[in-house]
């Protein structure tokens, strides 16, 4: 503002107070206790003469008796309204604000400060830039007021109704929550107007402050209510749970406490306390509070030092694996093995084994047996179908609904960190969009890596290294090669007809009777009826079957004892297992029916072990033209391709014109037309099916072959050998055609299977003619070679004449 307002100057001698804290404003009435001594002296000598009083603050509030110059230069001249002097010797006064003034001099009279005041007195005219400026003012301490809840509104408002400006700055300087140094700044703007202005931008900037403030204080405010809201509730519940008996222990401590005790490593110990001290500073009902619990119940339930005491006495195990599992005996050494290298190694590496072999033979039984052999704990997870990699490693946390992997879940459940882990079925897995568990289990199955194992939800570390894990299959083929190369393979075969009658005996006749609710003198199965229950009602591997059909006549059994007494008692023979059964599914033997021109039986292998695979072939008019049915895989019709190539390159050996072919069609059949077939092995089958059926010779029956065919007449080595055997021994036939190089793998073949079949190991197709045929082909002599008849004549090309297509 720039209203010219007129000073008048005047000096006074007054004593002199000190005050601390507090700047004291003309026209301000404020109450305080004077306690020093020169202070007293100085009030006294006011009040002795006419009750003025000179009063200005100190900079320092904790220096008892200041200097003149530790003393601001500008106060107030005050008149006491009143004074009381209280018990203790100090004095309380009233004091009322009269002017400004200014120190020139400061003397100490008599024990207390007296000083040399000049006093300005300023007077301004109402004008409208003034009326203005006193409105503006005005306005802005009316909001000051009103957000500021430290002072009374109605009293203020009051207050500052005036018309005198320099008595309004005043007033309103008086009652402004300020920092002493801010009011005595303006105690020190002697002139009006000059003060007026200053106040109106000062009550700009704490009205800027008082918003923020406020605005901040409402968030604040906002929060501090949730936060009560849920205290109370919080309190309430303990409340309760205190009433209701549950003790008044943290559940955090508790927690903490599980933590230590777990034996953990020391970065999962760590994640696990960092979790924990997140889970405290949540709210209880939070999404996120449920999260980081749940993540924390999984890091306790799983067994980080806890383990079986591992049995190590190697002939109980071998004691325990006699009594579950007959024969088995190279899974059994191996076990034994195991078990004898945990006595000499102090921390030896789990071990991986991989058994594979048809339905029912036992592997997941043989599981259970190691486990109870060993003293561990057993579990076992399921394989088949899984297609996601999830299952293996678990989901991360950041998804609603997040577990662990199947892994980890198996580990909590077997509660020891060193149990058998049977993963059943690992050729059935699959993959898709959600990636490949195969994968997924490379890491799992490594020693060399499985120490440090990863799940996605538990995010930590975790030794897999003193698990057994056990993997069964049906089939390796189907298993990625990087797996495979991580497990030690143990194949186990199908059983023999004897191992079959032994595991009856021993174990399945036992079982399926006390199934059934049967004492022993209810019932009897006489080996007869074993074995007419293995060769007229089974034809499989294993012995599921079988005993599904011991059980089967069981049931029966049981029904009448329960309907004609305890008393009842049965003995189970060969001649009366139909009585219970019905009509035979399977035929005795294949070796009663008679020979047939072009009918040959062949050997195969599938995944439930090896079966018998009829071959027929049959010759009619036409062009020369091949036919294959039975659906036939790929591989198998260029086999029966390559059979007829070798036909027609020894047409003259057997007794052929060279272009029979031009004038006849050849029907190759495998019956069982509704189930694929495939493999190079029935090669030698079909070649000697042709030959029969184009020299008319029969096949003899009583004999089953198997091996793979070239062009060149050579048979080559099959697969399944121990299976094939088995199978055609089954079916009653008992005289084999082998290729040379199997001969070797008789050592797998049990003994009395050898014994009880006679085998023909060969190199040539001829030979396998001259002995399966019945009679000697025409043109061939008893050593296989024609010693009349040159060999056909090359084609310009230098090679024998090709099948016609």
């Amino acid at each position: 503002m720039t209203t010219p307002s007129k000073e008048k100057f005047e000096t006074k001698k007054l004593p002199m107070m000190p005050i601390r804290d507090v700047v004291i404003f003309p026209f301000m009435m404020t109450p305080f206790v004077v306690g020093r001594e020169s202070s007293v002296h100085a009030l006294e000598e006011a009040l002795a003469a006419d009750k003025k009083i000179f009063l200005a603050t100190q900079h320092d509030a904790s220096i008892d008796e200041p200097k003149a110059h530790e003393i601001y230069q500008v106060g107030t001249i005050v008149n006491i309204v009143q004074s009381l002097k209280l018990p203790d010797g100090n004095i309380k006064v009233l004091v009322e604000g009269v002017e400004r003034g200014k120190i020139l001099q400061v003397t100490d009279t008599d024990g207390f400060m007296q000083a040399s005041v000049r006093v300005a007195r300023y007077s301004i005219e109402n004008n409208p830039q003034v009326e203005a400026g006193m409105q503006r003012v005005t306005s802005l301490f009316e909001q000051y007021v009103k957000l500021c809840q430290a002072l009374n509104y109605e009293t203020m408002i009051s207050a500052v109704r005036m018309e005198d400006p320099a008595k309004l700055t005043d007033v309103i300087s008086a009652n402004l929550q300020l920092s002493i140094e801010e009011k005595q700044e303006l105690l020190e703007i002697f002139d009006p107007a000059e003060r007026l202005t200053r106040i109106a931008d000062v009550l700009d900037i704490e009205i800027e402050k008082l918003n923020v403030d406020r605005t901040i204080q409402s968030r604040v405010k906002r929060q501090m209510e949730k936060a009560q809201k849920e205290y109370y509730l919080n309190e309430k519940i303990k409340a309760i749970q205190k009433e209701l008996g549950r003790g008044e222990k943290s559940e955090f401590d508790e927690l903490k406490k599980k933590i230590e005790a777990a034996g953990m490593t020391k970065e999962v110990k760590d994640k696990a306390l960092q979790e924990l001290k997140k889970l405290e500073a949540m709210p209880p009902m939070s999404a996120e509070s449920t999260v980081s619990r749940n993540y924390l119940d999984w890091l306790l339930a799983v067994p980080w030092k806890k383990r079986s005491k591992e049995i190590r006495n190697i002939s109980r195990a071998e004691k325990v694996l006699n009594e579950d599992h007959y024969g088995l005996e190279k899974i059994k050494e191996r076990i034994l093995e195991f078990l004898a290298v945990r006595q000499l190694v102090k921390n030896p590496k789990g071990s991986i084994l991989c058994f594979v072999g048809p339905p029912g033979v036992g592997k997941t039984s043989l599981g259970m047996s190691i486990a109870k052999a060993t003293g561990r704990k057993f579990v076992r997870m399921s394989l088949g179908g899984v297609r996601d990699e999830a299952e293996i490693r678990g989901h991360r946390r950041t998804y609603i609904g997040a577990l662990p992997g199947q892994i980890i879940q198996m580990m909590k459940k077997a509660g020891t960190k060193n149990p058998v882990f049977m993963l059943d079925e690992v050729d059935k897995m699959s993959m898709d969009f959600r990636g490949d568990p195969s994968a997924a289990l490379l890491e799992v199955l490594d020693p060399e890596q499985n120490f440090m194992f990863v799940d996605h939800y538990l995010d930590v570390e975790y030794d897999l290294s003193q698990v057994f894990f056990v993997a069964t299959a049906n089939v390796m083929h189907t298993i990625p090669p990087a797996l495979q190369d991580r497990m030690e393979v143990l194949r186990l075969h199908g059983y023999t007809e004897q191992e079959k009658m032994e595991i009856a005996k021993q174990f399945l006749v036992k079982k399926q009777m006390e199934a059934a609710g049967l004492l022993e003198k209810n019932v009897k199965f006489t080996d007869d009826a074993i074995i007419a229950l293995i060769r007229s009602y089974t034809r499989e591997a294993g012995v599921r079957n079988l005993e599904r059909e011991i059980g089967n006549v069981c049931r029966k059994i049981a029904r009448k004892v329960v309907k004609e007494g305890e008393g009842y008692t049965i003995t189970v023979t060969g001649e009366n297992v139909g009585d219970f059964l019905g009509v035979i599914k399977f035929r005795d033997t294949l070796a009663h029916e008679k020979s047939e021109v072009g009918l040959v039986t062949g050997l195969a292998w599938t995944e439930v072990g090896g079966s018998i695979l009829s071959t027929e072939a049959t010759v009619v008019d036409g062009k020369g033209k091949l036919t294959l049915t039975g659906k036939l895989g790929d591989v198998m019709q260029e086999s029966a391709q390559a059979a007829m190539s070798y036909i027609r390159s020894r047409a003259h050996r057997l007794g052929l014109n060279r272009d029979f072919y031009r004038n006849l069609d050849l029907h190759v059949h495998v019956p069982e037309g509704a189930i694929p077939k495939d493999g190079p092995s029935a090669g030698i089958t079909i070649a000697t099916a042709i030959a029969s059926a184009l020299s008319k010779i029969p096949v003899r029956r009583d004999i089953a072959m198997t091996g793979e065919i070239t062009l060149r007449g050579k048979v080559l080595p099959i697969g399944g050998l121990k299976e094939k055997l088995l199978a055609a021994h089954r079916a009653g036939v008992f005289e084999a055609i082998l290729p040379k190089d199997n001969e070797k793998d008789l050592a797998e073949v049990p003994e009395n299977l050898r014994n009880a079949m006679k085998l023909h190991f060969v190199d040539t197709m001829d030979q396998v003619l001259q002995i399966a045929l019945e009679a000697p082909l025409p043109s061939i002599s008893e050593d296989g070679v024609n010693p009349t008849i040159a060999p056909p004549p090359l084609s310009n090309a230098g090679e024998a004449p090709t099948a016609h297509q």
